[in-house]
C-alpha cells in the first residue's frame, strides 16, 4: 500500500528502513493514525452486518464471525483485506501500550511493538479476507500478549 503524502514526509526525515511516523509530534501521530483508521470498505461491510467498529478487541471477534460474502468479488477482496489489516493495526495501536505505526520506505504501514517486533497487519488482513485465517482476534491476542 502506497500512501502518497508520506513521500514528502520521508524526504524531510530520510529514507531509512522503518521510518517511525509518530516520533516527531503528537499531530503526526494523530493525523496518520486517523488516516490509517478510516477503513471505509470494511466499516461499510461491518455496518451492513450490524457490527460497530469501535477499535476494540471485541469488534475484531465480531468481524471474524462475518459471513465472507466479499470473497466472490475479486475486485473488492484486496481492498477489504487492506482495510481489515489497517483496522487490526488501529486496534493494536490504540490498545497495546507502546505499539506505533511505522511506514517502510515502499509505503507499507506496519505496527511496531515496544519489543521491536514488526507486525505486517496488511498482509494479515489480506489473508483473513481471502481465507478467514488467521482470525483477526487471534492475531490481536498474540500481539497483545507480547
Amino acid at each position: 500500500m502506497n500512501i502518497p503524502f508520506l513521500g514528502n514526509w520521508r524526504k524531510k526525515r530520510g529514507p531509512e528502513r522503518g521510518t517511525v511516523i509518530f516520533s516527531d509530534s503528537e499531530s503526526d501521530h494523530e493525523g496518520v493514525a486517523e488516516l490509517l483508521s478510516e477503513c471505509e470498505l470494511l466499516r461499510s461491510q461491518a455496518h451492513r452486518a450490524g457490527i460497530q467498529l469501535d477499535d476494540s478487541a471485541a469488534s475484531l471477534e465480531a468481524l471474524d464471525q462475518l459471513l465472507p460474502r466479499w470473497r466472490d468479488d475479486e475486485e473488492s477482496l484486496p481492498w477489504l483485506g487492506n482495510d481489515a489489516g489497517l483496522y487490526l493495526g488501529t486496534v493494536i495501536i490504540r490498545t497495546v501500550p507502546g505499539a506505533v505505526w511505522e511506514v517502510w520506505p515502499g509505503g507499507r504501514p506496519v505496527v511496531r511493538l515496544l519489543s521491536g517486533r514488526e507486525v505486517d497487519v496488511v498482509v494479515s488482513g489480506r489473508e483473513w479476507a481471502a481465507n478467514g485465517v488467521p482470525e483477526l482476534s487471534q492475531l490481536y491476542a498474540e500481539v497483545a500478549e507480547a
